[in-house]
Parts: C-alpha cells; structure tokens; sequence
C-alpha cells in the first residue's frame, strides 16, 4: 500500500507513533481522482479535537496534487513571474473580453465557440501586427 506523509494541526506526521497515513481508497468526485489518506493514530492524540470531531482526520489528495505543489513553489521564489504575466497575458484576455461584450461567446457547442475564439485571438493578433509594423509593411510582408 503506498504511503504518504501529512503533517496535522500539532505539525506532526498524523500517526505520531511515526507511521505514516494510509491511502485507504480512491474515488472520483467532479471528474478529478482523489486518494483518500488517514491514520489510526489519530484516536490517541492529545489535541484530536482541535483537529477534527470525526474518529480520524481524513486527507484528500489530488492524483496531480504534487504538480500544483511544484507550481506553487516556483511561484512562491519568483513572485517578479506572477507580475510579468499580469502585464502581458492579462492584458490581451482582458482586451478580448472587451470586446466580446457581456454575452461572450455568440455561438454554442464547443467546436463553433473554439473557431469563434480562434477569430477574435486572430483579429486581435492582426491589430497588434498593424499597430506595430503599419499596414503597409505588413501588406508588404504578405505579399513576400
């Protein structure tokens, strides 16, 4: 059975015999597979009801919990990322939102909301270039 190690309330490991909580069972819930965890030592601990009314502390896990974790810690030593893309990705969703207006999307089902997208992402590219290089350089450009 795989192990995991938790840390709870008191910020031991939950089995303060130094065992560690055992995956118990795997479910889906909302389309995500989530291990479940705990460990019986849970009943002898001295603060139990501090942390939780139930017979054990029960800990959900993520199958791809360990993937957010990593990001998270990128994230965490390198805050200047965070700001880099509110200035540059932030600003073009936000651009597009716009002008989409409140209804967003106009058509439905996936595939026509996807080639709906794939216009305003192309008429947006399309201004930034004019912008950039002008309309004739770019007419240029597309004539080569």
């Amino acid at each position: 059975m795989l192990l995991i190690v938790m840390l709870c309330l008191a910020h031991k490991i939950t089995d303060r015999l130094g065992q560690t909580a055992i995956r118990r069972f795997t479910t889906v819930e909302d389309g995500k597979t989530l291990h479940k965890y705990w460990s019986s030592a849970c009943r002898g601990c001295d603060i139990k009801s501090q942390c939780t009314p139930a017979p054990q502390r029960r800990i959900s896990r993520w199958e791809h919990e360990d993937v957010l974790e990593i990001v998270q810690a990128r994230l965490d030593g390198a805050p200047e990322a965070s700001r880099l893309r509110q200035s540059t990705v932030e600003h073009v969703f936000g651009t597009l939102k716009a002008w989409m207006g409140s209804t967003h999307f106009l058509t439905r089902t996936l595939p026509r909301v996807r080639t709906e997208m794939s216009l305003q992402v192309l008429a947006y590219n399309l201004r930034r270039v004019i912008k950039i290089l002008g309309t004739e350089a770019l007419i240029a450009q597309m004539k080569t």
